[in-house]
């Protein structure tokens, strides 16, 4: 638990640490990360786009395998959105109707965000949803709850798992051998979580504008 909570506060620093003590472990916590952020919604917060940045430039320097990374992580995001559409499917509409204060104001005050971002993009919304942070902890989950036919589901769930996890993880382990990123790449981490979170703030505000007028 120690060594999570140190991902997430210092993802780059943490990851290179790992690597070097014990790579196997490395495979074992990455692959575990983004298996949870993606399959339970009570780990939204976990780091995505940045941390699969952060990867594949460590494996660029480092002996860790990148094409071994690539697969274990495609299956981590895959079971993750499985777990979470059963999570929905079985448990949704309990949680959506619970009075709990926790379940109810920090846990399901995100399915709106989700089931507006799902209303719009339908099932391509489990593709696009992957590449926002907090709604692709919640899409699978809605999925779940509306009990979209599983076959799609696991179309789009394997489509958006393979173009999300190959689009950072490679970016991060093509450009982590040029000498500025290498010396930089906590920044870029930071950079590329804020840039990931952009979307998302301009939507909350914009609708905060609109409750103003």
């Amino acid at each position: 638990m120690d060594q999570l909570i140190d991902f997430i506060l210092h993802t780059d620093d943490a990851l290179l640490s790992l690597v070097a003590d014990n790579i196997y472990k490395a495979y074992f916590i990455l692959f575990l990360i983004i298996m949870l952020e993606t399959g339970l919604i009570v780990f939204p917060f976990l780091p995505g786009d940045g941390l699969l940045f952060s990867a594949g430039v460590v494996a660029a320097s480092t002996d860790m395998n990148v094409w071994v990374l690539l697969v274990l992580l495609i299956i981590a995001a895959i079971t993750g959105n499985i777990i979470n559409y059963y999570v929905g499917l079985t448990l949704g509409a309990g949680l959506k109707q619970s009075n709990n204060y926790i379940i109810k104001n920090y846990i399901m005050s995100h399915v709106p965000k989700a089931e507006e971002f799902y209303a719009k993009h339908g099932g391509r919304a489990i593709i696009i949803g992957r590449f926002f942070p907090i709604v692709r902890t919640y899409i699978p989950f809605l999925a779940g709850i509306v009990r979209m036919e599983r076959p799609i589901f696991m179309k789009y769930t394997v489509s958006g798992a393979i173009i999300w996890i190959m689009l950072f993880l490679l970016t991060g382990f093509f450009v982590g051998e040029i000498p500025w990123v290498k010396n930089n790449y906590g920044l870029i981490f930071v950079c590329l979580a804020i840039v990931t979170v952009l979307p998302l703030l301009f939507s909350l505000l914009r609708k905060l504008f609109k409750k103003k007028k």
